[in-house]
């Protein structure tokens, strides 16, 4: 049995648990504790606040899942101020044992290892995800995170995490060419992850009141995203829904150019938005790819539903590059 502590540090949010690893390869996760960036001066101080909530001395092995690029000297995050200098983890940390895993490589971890109990069906066949080929996995949160992960149907795995949250913001009708004019007179380039991503819900809020000539209060996108799943807001119930459609057209878009034969979407605003999703026009969006329409449709798209996906393919990953 290997002990160790499991961190999923994302734009907002710190997240740690203690977890243990099997002989076997399963993985037991204990309570996650969750710490705000805001709140901490660096992963440090978070590290120490964490071993302070849980009784003092932690295991000597850490699986540390980050929000950016993992290579190079120093780790800078995409949407947190924190820097991680991983030469220094041993010292800094206590620890004997480390790993660094881009977030959404956790994440493809998790795809791979997670039982079919933690995946939702969303969109094409209601079939379990194949067990060979390639997954792409895509998930919406503070960023926009992407992976994929290559399965040889035989339980063994690779997994690829990429910066595909960063590709062009394709518009395909007048409504998003306002909300890509609007975000053009903030940004030279404006990316998927500008729209498809928590943040981005205040953006095409504000290009769908623009165009209404409504004058609005500013709202944040915590609010936003609460007005519009709750229905009270019928602009922001608009907004939503904008974004679904655009989730599924760039989920569609990395799925041909990845070669998917099955499509994950993750990330906690995925899980806490599911209902919507399901009723949105996300599958349409996803299907709509031209003269390859009869290939999306034959792509079984799901939602993984596991808890603390961060945490747990962290851990996978720890055990996939130290125990083999």
């Amino acid at each position: 049995m290997t002990a160790l502590v499991t961190v999923d540090i994302g734009g907002t949010h710190a997240r740690f648990a203690l977890a243990e690893i099997a002989a076997n390869g399963a993985i037991t996760l204990g309570e996650p504790v969750t710490l705000h960036t805001r709140d901490h001066a660096s992963f440090q101080t978070a590290w120490e606040d964490f071993a302070r909530l849980s009784g003092g001395t932690l295991p000597r092995a850490v699986a540390i899942a980050v929000a950016g690029p993992v290579g190079g000297e120093v780790i800078r995050f995409t949407n947190n101020p924190w820097i991680i200098r991983p030469a220094l983890i041993p010292e800094k940390l206590g620890v004997e044992r480390f790993s660094l895993v881009n977030d959404f490589g956790a994440v493809g971890h998790a795809v791979a290892r997670a039982g079919g109990e933690h995946f939702l069906h969303l969109a094409g066949p209601e079939v379990d995800l194949p067990a060979s080929g390639t997954l792409s996995v895509v998930g919406p949160g503070t960023g926009l995170g992407v992976a994929h992960v290559w399965r040889d149907g035989q339980g063994g795995y690779r997994v690829q995490a990429t910066e595909g949250g960063h590709i062009d913001f394709a518009p395909l009708d007048s409504i998003e060419d306002a909300v890509l004019g609007r975000l053009r007179q903030r940004y030279r380039r404006v990316s998927a992850e500008r729209v498809v991503s928590g943040p981005g819900l205040v953006d095409i809020y504000e290009a769908l009141a623009a165009m209404e000539g409504r004058a609005i209060q500013p709202l944040d996108d915590k609010s936003l995203w609460t007005l519009g799943t709750s229905g009270e807001d019928s602009l922001a119930a608009a907004a939503v829904d904008r974004f679904c459609l655009s989730l599924g057209s760039v989920a569609g878009d990395l799925a041909l150019a990845q070669g998917a034969c099955g499509v994950v979407v993750a990330g906690g605003l995925g899980l806490r938005i599911k209902d919507t999703l399901l009723k949105s026009g996300f599958a349409s969006r996803f299907r709509a790819k031209g003269r390859f329409e009869g290939l999306m449709a034959g792509l079984p798209v799901k939602l993984i539903t596991h808890p603390q996906p961060g945490l747990f393919g962290a851990a996978a990953a720890f055990a996939s590059e130290h125990l083999g």
